[in-house]
């Protein structure tokens, strides 16, 4: 019973998390300033950082978790990255 219960919850969060990919990909299409955009941006690496590892718990493969976190360190480093960029123009002093 609580196998089928994590197996529908597995499902119907990855549901949501498309959607909420999708949303997301509207933002930074349509976002009306860079700020917008880079939030949008923010926001579709930590969805897609939550989708792998909920394929993860699905497959139970420990590959899925590794690509996760290296898609959460790259998107922070980016995130720091654009958001200097935007305040002062450059990156790299």
């Amino acid at each position: 019973m609580s196998a089928l219960i994590l197996t529908w919850a597995i499902a119907v969060a990855q549901v949501l998390l498309g959607l909420a990919m999708c949303c997301t990909t509207y933002r930074i299409i349509t976002g009306p300033r860079a700020q917008d955009r880079i939030l949008g941006l923010d926001s579709l690496y930590v969805n897609a950082m939550l989708m792998l590892v909920t394929f993860g718990i699905r497959t139970g493969s420990t590959l899925y978790f590794e690509a996760a976190l290296i898609i959460g360190l790259l998107g922070f480093v980016s995130t720091v990255a654009l958001a200097k960029f935007l305040m002062r123009g450059e990156v790299i002093e």
